[in-house]
């Protein structure tokens, strides 16, 4: 191990009890299966600011911003060791504004909502399969901040306090 890191982030969009998810199509890392609403890699500016690199993803990707979206946060860290790097990937949550259009298009693949119920049976990638089903059953009743490790048969997670 060399210390090569890959770092990402991803931002899932929700609306009353759905989500908005992309079949990712194209993508080196994540291609032809449902990852979050939008998400990418840091570019160098962004290497200490995850939401910096959230919201450049999110109006790259869906030609959304900040202001089409509402209680932006971030619930998950996660770390996984492959392919000879170390993948950090931080992951937002936020809800779609009340009055913009759900019908949401994006340059990176075919976007759809769907109920929280059929998320369980989607092609996700490793980490993000782990982060939905954390979310789903605790995460989307809390503000904590989660901290995920891989260890090739689960992801461990654990809240991330701030003292």
């Amino acid at each position: 191990m060399d210390g090569k890191l890959r770092n990402m982030t991803s931002i899932y969009i929700t609306s009353e009890d759905n989500m908005l998810l992309l079949f990712r199509q194209g993508s080196r890392v994540a291609n032809n299966v449902w990852v979050s609403s939008a998400g990418g890699h840091f570019e160098n500016f962004e290497l200490n600011d995850a939401k910096a690199c959230v919201l450049r993803e999110l109006k790259e990707e869906l030609n959304l911003d900040n202001n089409d979206i509402k209680n932006l946060s971030l619930q998950y860290i996660t770390l996984r060791r492959t392919k000879g790097e170390i993948r950090q990937n931080y992951y937002f949550f936020a809800e779609l504004n009340d009055n913009k259009d759900k019908h949401i298009v994006s340059n990176e693949g075919i976007s759809r909502w769907f109920p929280y119920s059929e998320l369980y049976s989607l092609e996700m990638p490793y980490t993000a399969k782990y982060v939905i089903e954390h979310y789903l059953k605790i995460g989307h009743r809390t503000d904590e901040i989660y901290v995920g490790v891989a260890d090739g048969e689960a992801i461990s997670f654990t809240k991330l306090p701030e003292f």
